[in-house]
């Protein structure tokens, strides 16, 4: 299992976001699209980034028994997450979100890829661990609906905020959730 954290201080002092410590102050460079852009340095002299989407919520649905290979019904992020949920094994892979971008179906253990998930909100950044989707529900997604929750998007480095506002039971793919926006 991995995990990350990353640490952010009310001067903007961050940490490397797969782990280490800043010994150096660091600064805040600007928005990007209203999301804000945090950077620094680490204690190796390495620079450090990422981006927080703070901006509008939209919400995203998928409904039930819809097919997940159809853009309609995947929520593409980015230009490297598409997230999206299977209905059975030959259509997403048994009731799992997951990245089709990257992925043909879902792995329980590590999907979505390139993502990773903690719960909590983004003005608790500093003190989140992240790790795969199903690690931070304790393998109930389910029981998640109505969490705050932040979503890393490891290339991207993007953090957003994220609730789920429904789940469907029963391996037949319906999700929706409530997402921050840059």
């Amino acid at each position: 299992e991995i995990t990350q954290s990353i640490a952010v201080t009310v001067n903007a002092t961050v940490a490397n976001t797969t782990g280490g410590t800043t010994t150096g102050g660091t600064t805040t460079s600007g928005t990007t699209t209203g999301g804000t852009t945090t950077s620094g340095t680490n204690s190796g002299g390495t620079s450090v980034g990422f981006t927080i989407w703070n901006g509008n919520t939209i919400t995203f649905n998928k409904a039930d028994n819809s097919n997940p290979n159809e853009q309609i019904n995947q929520d593409r992020i980015t230009s490297n997450v598409w997230i999206t949920r299977g209905i059975n094994e030959d259509l997403g892979g048994g009731g799992q979100i997951f990245n089709i971008k990257v992925e043909s179906n879902s792995t329980k253990s590590s999907s979505p890829e390139g993502t990773r998930w903690a719960i909590g909100s983004l003005n608790q950044i500093s003190d989140l661990n992240f790790q795969y989707f199903r690690s931070t529900t304790s393998n109930k997604p389910k029981n998640i609906v109505g969490t705050n929750m932040v979503l890393h998007l490891i290339d991207d480095n993007i953090y957003l905020s994220i609730k789920f506002t429904s789940w469907s039971r029963g391996q037949i793919g319906g999700f929706s959730y409530e997402r921050s926006t840059p």
